[in-house]
């Protein structure tokens, strides 16, 4: 494959339809479809405080969201978040959530779904008779080909790709809705030992579920105008998860009833088979393939602008900070994600990985949003095309939930807290010796 000898600038190809398709196509994974049992068990089988969950960690999503337009309206470049947090704290802090990123979050996160993705193809295609592992690398593989092709491409397969499981997820809630008629009768359920704790159990499952909007981020160095339509687009998006989302669960309760839908782990096969038949359950599994593979190709697309911007400040691999000279894309980088993500996938060391890690993630969206406060603080001239609305609070609100994610975890898995905080702290040696052996790849010439 043959690249540039000097790098060049990323080609503004996305617009409004694609950054808010994209946004959504990599938040909707399998979580609408498993998540809402958990959250009725966790809260009792109170429909009212289980769908007011979902409201609370959607608005919080919201106002995250709207910190970042503000963020990426001032810096429209490949990178978002990591470029937020350089431009506010630093380099080294910016380093430790890509490298955090690269070698478990997202790579993770990519495994995980594209093992996900190859065993619902086993189970509907049981002929097929290729191991889980297998398809999962063959997928990756393919997402990657597209990716590296083009970003126009891989963009227009996810808008449609996207379009198609928002189109069957809401036939299928306004299904359930119409047809349902669960009664609230049932077997009741064994009493929560602390709502408190029950309640914060239910608010990380559902934060997981909306879990995906700042991928985005990554891909404002392609998008067209970007300081006009990535605010938009990002808010649009995350309003459009909330709405979407409550649909989805108001069709489970309607359908299953709280206390039969608070026993189940499969919330949409079974609700989808009590009113349709055991048949028809399956077509909840093609959802979820469609789904999945949406939301992977979603991080195949955003997560290597963050790597190939890291590279082009001299802190990571600097073949990464390259664009193909053909297809304008960071291909090195795709490609190099795609394969550390394969190998996780094939040897299945990606399980325990991301249990430890994935909450980490938290910490750094908090400093995300903490640089919006920082920067208004630090460069108050610099042009705002957007800003967010109810400034200071709304960033405020969104770092609070957030740290209160983290302790949550920190005090009740100790263990696990300290596991992954050590994965990370492990970045910082390799910071320094990249930044002491290597230099930026030059850029674009203006």
């Amino acid at each position: 494959m043959a690249a540039s000898a000097a790098p060049a600038a990323l080609r503004r190809t996305l617009g409004f339809t694609d950054l808010t398709l994209l946004t959504v196509g990599t938040v909707i994974g399998s979580g609408i479809f498993l998540v809402p049992g958990l959250v009725l068990r966790q809260t009792g089988g109170r429909t009212g405080l289980a769908l007011s969950v979902w409201i609370v960690a959607g608005v919080l999503s919201w106002l995250g969201a709207l910190s970042y337009a503000e963020l990426g309206a001032m810096h429209p470049e490949a990178g978002g978040l990591y470029v937020y947090i350089r431009e506010a704290f630093g380099p080294l802090p910016a380093f430790l959530y890509g490298w955090t990123s690269f070698t478990v979050i997202a790579s993770g996160s990519i495994a995980a779904l594209a093992v996900a993705l190859g065993g619902y193809a086993g189970l509907l295609l049981p002929a097929l008779r290729i191991p889980a592992p297998v398809i999962a690398v063959l997928a990756i593989a393919v997402l990657a080909a597209l990716n590296v092709r083009g970003t126009r491409q891989s963009a227009t397969a996810q808008n449609w790709m996207t379009l198609a499981k928002v189109a069957a997820l809401l036939a299928l809630s306004l299904t359930l809705l119409l047809r349902g008629h669960a009664s609230a009768q049932g077997e009741a359920l064994p009493p929560v030992a602390s709502l408190a704790g029950g309640l914060g159990a239910a608010m990380i499952g559902v934060l997981w579920a909306y879990e995906g909007w700042q991928y985005v981020t990554f891909s404002a160095g392609e998008a067209r105008n970007p300081q006009r339509i990535f605010p938009r687009a990002i808010s649009v998006a995350t309003l459009g998860l909330i709405a979407l989302y409550l649909l989805a669960n108001l069709g489970y309760l309607t359908a299953l009833g709280p206390l039969v839908e608070a026993r189940s782990d499969r919330v949409a096969a079974d609700a989808v088979g009590t009113i349709l038949g055991p048949l028809a359950s399956r077509l909840v599994g093609g959802l979820i393939l469609l789904s999945i593979l949406s939301a992977l190709n979603g991080l195949l697309l955003t997560a290597p602008r963050m790597y190939f911007a890291m590279a082009r400040d001299g802190v990571f691999l600097r073949r990464l900070g390259v664009v193909h000279a053909r297809f304008g894309t960071p291909a090195v980088a795709v490609l190099v994600l795609a394969l550390w993500a394969a190998l996780l996938a094939a040897t299945g060391s990606f399980e325990q990985l991301l249990t430890y890690v994935v909450f980490t993630g938290w910490i750094f969206y908090a400093l995300g949003a903490l640089s919006l406060l920082v920067l208004r603080r630090t460069r108050p001239a610099t042009p705002r095309p957007f800003r967010v609305p109810g400034y200071p609070a709304t960033p405020l609100l969104f770092v609070a939930a957030a740290l209160l994610l983290v302790l949550n975890t920190v005090l009740t898995q100790p263990g696990r807290a300290a596991a992954g905080l050590g994965v990370v702290a492990l970045g910082a040696p390799a910071f320094y010796a990249w930044r002491s052996g290597a230099r930026p790849a030059p850029a674009p010439p203006s």
